[in-house]
């Protein structure tokens, strides 16, 4: 039962910073690019990395906090469905280029920042 809340309290506050960051980035943005949802997910990959790095190099897994910040935290701050109908909305709309860009930087920033997060916890 403690995994369950400490994955529902995770994946809220995860919900609640997403929330956060696609109100600041909306009230900037000049183009149709979805850049809320990129750095979200971008920012859910570093987290990812950094805590599998940490709790891999100290040896200790608490359940309770991966399943706080891994599972709860990062699920909810990023957000595939999110990504997925925004590509599906510039692909109607005949924005070609932005959906492309948007599934290219997507799969290469975060792709790129696990594995230099996890291949960096090899070498330690």
């Amino acid at each position: 039962m403690n995994t369950i809340i400490a994955v529902f309290i995770g994946g809220g506050l995860g919900s609640l910073a997403r929330f956060g960051i696609q109100k600041l980035i909306n009230s900037y943005q000049l183009t149709g690019f979805p850049i809320a949802t990129l750095i979200s997910n971008t920012l859910a990959c570093i987290l990812l990395g950094l805590f599998i790095s940490i709790t891999n190099t100290k040896d200790s897994t608490n359940t309770l906090l991966t399943s706080f910040i891994a599972i709860g935290f990062c699920g909810g701050f990023s957000t595939f469905s999110t990504f997925s109908l925004e590509t599906v909305e510039l692909l109607k709309n005949e924005n070609y280029l932005y959906a492309s860009s948007n599934i290219l930087s997507s799969l290469i920033s975060c792709g790129i920042v696990l594995w230099l997060l996890v291949k960096t916890n090899q070498n330690i």
